[in-house]
């Protein structure tokens, strides 16, 4: 009996000590091993919750946007024409101020002078064809020569019309008389061409010079036909003008150029 009870308490304590191992081992096996997985998982949504805030991408996209941007213009002001309505305006101010014209500094009325004419009057305005379009002419009367010429208003100062000297100048001119002659010299002909420019530049200084360097050959010396018929056409011009300035008539201004010019007394003479 003894024997049996020993063998029995034997198993008794062998049967508690593995129900103490087993109990000591389940805990080991309810370690939280299983739940740091778990934790793991939430930092990892934690984050893939951050991960989107600072998504790369998304900056990304916005450094790309600006320069759609300035294109989606560019094709927008193609589009709707802003372009060539600039074009237009800017044509449309260009053409105004091409048609436009100064306006003329003469009127009917004035007293002028026409290069290689001399003295006019503007007796009128007129309208006429010309270069298949339609222009205003002012009709001028020589003084001297009874001449009616026909000029185009708006380009009559650029053809050299201009207005009549003043008195005092008209006393400058006269005392061009004075002043030393220039003389042919060898060269004949380049002299000649010299007298018909200043006679057709319309400058009345020039054309002064023109009768003083003439008037002073043919009282010296002489001079041809074609010098005569220039220092008359010459003597015509500057009257005129000095007809209109001075108040005189065509008589009147002829002999004052003659009181005027020095005389010379020629070789001849002497």
């Amino acid at each position: 009996m003894t024997a049996k009870k020993t063998t029995s308490s034997k198993a008794a304590t062998s049967k508690k000590a593995t129900a103490s191992k087993a109990t000591a081992r389940k805990p080991a096996a309810k370690q939280p091993a299983p739940k740091r997985p778990a934790a793991k998982k939430g930092s990892a949504r934690k984050s893939a919750a951050k991960k989107p805030a600072a998504r790369k991408p998304a900056s990304k996209k916005g450094a790309v946007k600006p320069p759609p941007k300035p294109v989606a213009a560019k094709r927008s002001s193609k589009s709707s024409g802003k372009a060539p309505a600039t074009k237009s305006a800017a044509s449309r101010a260009r053409a105004p101020v091409r048609k436009r014209k100064p306006a003329s500094p003469f009127r009917v009325g004035d007293k002028v002078v026409y290069p290689h004419h001399g003295a006019a009057v503007i007796t009128r305005k007129e309208r006429r064809d010309f270069n298949k379009s339609r222009a205003d002419f002012f009709v001028l009367e020589v003084a001297i020569d009874q001449l009616i010429l026909r000029v185009p208003v708006d380009s009559a100062a650029e053809l050299g019309v201009r207005p009549v000297i003043s008195k005092t100048a008209a006393r400058k001119v006269l005392a061009v008389f004075k002043t030393e002659p220039e003389e042919a010299g060898a060269n004949w002909s380049r002299w000649y061409k010299l007298l018909t420019e200043k006679i057709q530049s319309g400058d009345i200084y020039q054309v002064a010079e023109v009768v003083r360097d003439l008037t002073f050959a043919q009282q010296t010396k002489g001079i041809s036909p074609a010098l005569k018929r220039m220092l008359s056409k010459a003597r015509l011009i500057l009257a005129s003008e000095l007809r209109f300035v001075l108040d005189l008539s065509e008589e009147e201004a002829m002999k004052r150029l003659d009181k005027a010019l020095p005389k010379v007394d020629s070789e001849e003479d002497e």
